[in-house]
């Protein structure tokens, strides 16, 4: 079992950056594929950025790529999303998700990811 909470979110104006963290409990925090979703008003909960559990390997949606930075600190059970260059488009409650399953596996399904947080809100202004 793993607990996952969310913290960093916040109003920006475009152009701006955030840094969101992810706190799990838990002592396997390491075995996990770890993700990055979001969630805006009338959408579908989407991945943003996913990494493996040792962190050698990560993935980005085509619209962050090259803005969004995901990252993970084993020894701390934390793993960040640092977002720079934010757009209005970018905002979104964001969830950060844990899948017991392999990183090639668990892909970007969110229906394939077992733990969640409870989404902190990311607002960018125009």
């Amino acid at each position: 079992q793993v607990q996952l909470a969310e913290s960093g979110g916040g109003s920006v104006q475009a152009g701006g950056s955030l840094t969101l963290s992810c706190a799990a409990s838990g002592r396997t925090f390491s075995i996990y594929t770890m993700g990055w979703f979001r969630q805006a008003p009338g959408k579908e909960r989407d991945l943003v950025a996913r990494i493996s559990p040792r962190g050698t390997m990560t993935d980005y949606v085509d619209s962050v790529q090259g803005r969004f930075t995901i990252s993970r600190d084993n020894a701390n059970n934390t793993v960040y999303l640092q977002m720079n260059s934010l757009k209005p488009e970018d905002t979104a409650v964001y969830y950060c998700a844990a899948a017991r399953l392999g990183y090639m596996t668990a892909g970007s399904s969110p229906h394939l990811y077992d733990y969640w947080g409870q989404g902190t809100q990311v607002t960018v202004s125009s």
